[in-house]
């Protein structure tokens, strides 16, 4: 139900960069809402196993992970509440959030909305996803050491995703859809010259063999039509990701791809409005880039509380 009680902070999505600002905020004895659709964690919650969080000397699933977050955060006072926010005045004082579960204000908010991977859309793509299907090369690379893996895809992350996995599988197959890959050419001579790396131009992927299990995938040759067979162990999708930036495109600032434009700093060009996680501009989308920018938003944030910028 609406409330009357103006936080310090909301918080917006309950992932790694979200559950950081809540616990950085009510440590600072702010009073800090975070506002989740589903359950804590976003995408983390849906990886399997992290191995690359510092802490988790034997790694640490997703779900268990994003639950310590959240408990860490609310023992020092953070609130969570799931509901689904519907609209957002930004530039109101205090700001206005709608949410399914009512009306809620704040004096500063942190978007933490995430990005979601862009799907190829394939009818048995949702029930593969985790058991050969993956879209994060830096998270499930390594369950993949020794074995032959496909990555779908032609531009920077997935030439990043293929130099990655030649590290650590016998065999990396790029199927692009193209003759060429739209990469930074920075990529295209060590992708050439790694010996475990060949290309299906021209080429998509239509099916996704296996039930419990994937098996291999199918492939069209989009000029010939001509279809094949290709056994693998895994395939990471990386076409693209997904911004969730719906709410805010026509109050804030979005770059060419439809992240938040906001620097290290996690500012946007609203004040009291910070942006964390994989929904802002950044270079590197991990879990642990993602808790950093949580930490420096409730900074930013306390100097503007405090009358600064």
């Amino acid at each position: 139900m609406s409330e009357t009680q103006v936080y310090d902070m909301i918080v917006v999505g309950g992932g790694p960069g979200g559950y950081t600002a809540a616990l950085y905020a009510a440590r600072a004895g702010l009073s800090t809402l975070v506002l989740e659709k589903l359950s804590a964690g976003g995408q983390m919650a849906l990886t399997e196993e992290i191995d690359n969080y510092p802490g988790f000397e034997d790694g640490i699933d997703g779900f268990t992970l994003a639950e310590k977050m959240q408990q860490q955060a609310e023992r020092f006072g953070a609130r969570s509440e799931y509901a689904q926010v519907e609209r957002m005045d930004l530039t109101a004082s205090p700001k206005i959030l709608e949410t399914s579960g009512g009306l809620f204000y704040a004096r500063t908010v942190v978007l933490a909305t995430g990005a979601n991977p862009r799907e190829l859309g394939l009818a048995n793509e949702a029930a593969l996803t985790g058991r050969g299907v993956a879209y994060c090369a830096a998270c499930d690379g390594m369950r993949y050491k020794g074995k032959t893996v496909v990555v779908v895809g032609g531009g920077n992350s997935a030439a990043a995703d293929a130099m990655l996995l030649s590290r650590v599988a016998q065999k990396v197959i790029l199927v692009h859809r193209r003759d060429t890959l739209r990469a930074a050419k920075i990529y295209h001579q060590p992708l050439m010259q790694a010996e475990n790396i060949e290309f299906r131009w021209d080429s998509i992927v239509t099916e996704l063999l296996g039930e419990d299990k994937l098996t291999g995938v199918k492939l069209k040759n989009v000029n010939t039509g001509e279809e094949t067979l290709l056994p693998c162990d895994g395939v990471f999708i990386s076409v693209g990701r997904k911004p969730a930036t719906q709410l805010v495109q026509d109050q804030l600032e979005l770059d060419r791809g439809g992240y938040i434009a906001a620097d290290e700093t996690t500012r946007t060009n609203l004040p009291g409005v910070y942006a964390v996680g994989d929904v802002r501009s950044k270079p590197v989308r991990q879990v642990v880039t993602a808790v950093a920018d949580g930490a420096t938003a409730v900074h930013m944030a306390e100097e503007y509380l405090a009358g600064g910028n």
